[in-house]
């Protein structure tokens, strides 16, 4: 089971990690001490790999920090939902294997609720309930099953057909 982390609109980038404790200014070892360190200060603490962050419209907005969704898979955070996504964010998420659902679950899922997110369908399981998540294209899944585009490239020396270029 997965725990549900709720955010609103607009979520940007110096809320999920503040350029204060940038990779840069602290270390990439202690990334994954600052995800929402001001925002939600309990989050870095109680997050648990295989969680979900459902957000609202425009989640990463604000600058290009790739550190940002890095620092969400550090935690190990599955999967982002949220029915827009800042296109920089976007992409950086992409290139980093994080895998971005865009899908309104606004009223459908509450903070902190446990849910199983089924991979192959796919689909968040809350509650009895199946709640649909758009399907990736199977080039997006092999980005996402070998960590992203970088990993993908290293491993097999080009990008699926039909991917990110």
């Amino acid at each position: 089971m997965a725990r549900v982390w709720l955010f609103g609109d607009n979520v940007d980038t110096d809320q999920i990690v503040p350029g204060r404790y940038a990779p840069y200014m602290t270390s990439e070892a202690e990334l994954g001490r600052y995800p929402f360190i001001e925002a939600r200060p309990e989050f870095a603490q109680q997050v648990k790999p295989g969680d979900i962050i459902v957000a609202g419209q425009n989640f990463g907005c604000g600058s290009s920090r790739e550190y940002a969704p890095r620092a969400l898979k550090v935690v190990g955070i599955a999967a982002i939902v949220a029915p827009s996504f800042a296109r920089i964010f976007f992409r950086n998420a992409l290139n980093l294997g994080l895998p971005l659902f865009e899908a309104d679950l606004s009223g459908w899922v509450q903070d902190g609720q446990a849910v199983t997110l089924d991979w192959k369908t796919p689909a968040l399981l809350a509650d009895g309930q199946a709640i649909q998540l758009p399907p990736p294209p199977a080039w997006l899944r092999e980005l996402w099953e070998v960590g992203g585009v970088v990993e993908y490239y290293r491993r097999y020396g080009t990008l699926p057909v039909g991917g990110a270029r």
